[in-house]
């Protein structure tokens, strides 16, 4: 059984699915995907997520603020993120929060206050931060490295940089995940990085509606093409779909500790 690690059902395309997204997830729970983490990206997102996640089983949430969301970093309040992020088991994570300097490289100062707060708030609470990195590899492992010695972890979603950067994170005990990017024909050199990356600290993700993998590129990426991307992986490490299933099944368990929210369910 696989797990989308990182996916936005509220904003998924639902045509294809009778406009419904109870029909979205059982085309993919038909597939083998036994579980969905919806991820937030700004505090007034926040309840539209936490809805989903409160009325299916199998889905979990996050709270956080992108690095790209129109906020000012003075007017994100630790104690409202505490307050969230606290709600209830079904929040298992703090973020999607990071640096992205690729769409935005005046915003820096910004961004790197947003982010700090959250981690902040992720070691406090002692859960693990779902982080966004683009072109801001030096100052997003400082901020990692900083609150790693607080007891951070996490996971570096659709990961697209270097293996170095990958090599890093994973010293600091982080988590890699990857997205449809990995079935794209111009990514031999991301393709590489999976090899290297140890399975069991590998997760799978469709980042949907973004980033549909290869057949479906240019379609609004479903939850139930996190199978590509896992047959990709697979592919890449020699292992068979079972085994990579159920590896990157038990890192999501692991990482996001949703057995122990399962038990107190």
């Amino acid at each position: 059984m696989l797990i989308d690690s990182h996916c936005h059902l509220d904003r998924i395309d639902l045509s294809q699915a009778d406009g419904d997204l109870t029909v979205a997830l059982n085309q993919a729970r038909a597939r083998g995907v036994s579980g969905f983490l919806c991820v937030d990206i700004d505090l007034d997102n926040f309840n539209d997520v936490y809805r989903i996640a409160q009325v299916y089983d199998d889905v979990w949430c996050s709270a956080g603020v992108h690095p790209l969301a129109k906020m000012n970093a003075a007017d994100l309040s630790p104690d409202h993120l505490t307050q969230l992020a606290m709600s209830g088991d079904k929040v298992v994570a703090v973020g999607e929060c990071g640096l992205d300097y690729y769409y935005d490289q005046d915003s820096k100062a910004n961004q790197q206050e947003m982010f700090e707060k959250q981690l902040s708030v992720a070691c406090d609470l002692g859960k693990p931060v779902i982080v966004h990195t683009r072109e801001a590899r030096e100052d997003t492992l400082h901020l990692l490295r900083k609150y790693s010695a607080k007891g951070l972890q996490g996971v570096l979603h659709c990961f697209t940089e270097s293996w170095d950067m990958a090599k890093a994170a994973l010293d600091l005990d982080f988590y890699i995940s990857f997205s449809g990017i990995i079935t794209f024909r111009n990514a031999e050199e991301l393709r590489e990085v999976v090899k290297k990356t140890p399975i069991e600290r590998l997760l799978v993700e469709t980042d949907s509606p973004y980033l549909a993998p290869v057949p479906y590129r240019g379609k609004s990426n479903q939850p139930q093409w996190v199978v590509e991307v896992a047959q990709c992986v697979a592919d890449l490490k020699g292992l068979s779909l079972d085994k990579t299933a159920q590896a990157t099944t038990d890192n999501f368990h692991r990482l996001f500790k949703t057995h122990q929210n399962e038990e107190r369910r």
